[in-house]
């Protein structure tokens, strides 16, 4: 379901995979909706969507999972990225 595959989202599904070794993964750029708007610096990877489920989140908040999830992308959200919303769970939730 993703609206497109550049390089940021690459790098995040990487980076992603080798943390958690997620069951589920979607990572959905939501850049075109945001387009104009502020953050929005015209490269079509400003603003993304990741669902990620994974064993590695049993037990684990949800403040806590986001941020096992930003510290897994390092100074992708709020540096290279404007936005990242994180749905994070684990399996059976």
């Amino acid at each position: 379901m993703e609206a497109m595959t550049g390089t940021i989202t690459q790098e995040m599904r990487q980076l992603l995979d080798t943390a958690f070794a997620p069951t589920r993964l979607d990572i959905i750029n939501d850049s075109a909706s945001h387009s104009g708007h502020s953050g929005d610096d015209g490269s079509g990877e400003s603003h993304f969507t990741i669902e990620i489920e994974s064993a590695r989140f049993a037990g684990a908040s949800r403040l806590q999972r986001q941020r096992m999830v930003n510290a897994a992308l390092g100074d992708i959200p709020g540096n290279r990225v404007h936005a990242v919303a994180i749905k994070a769970r684990a399996p059976g939730e």
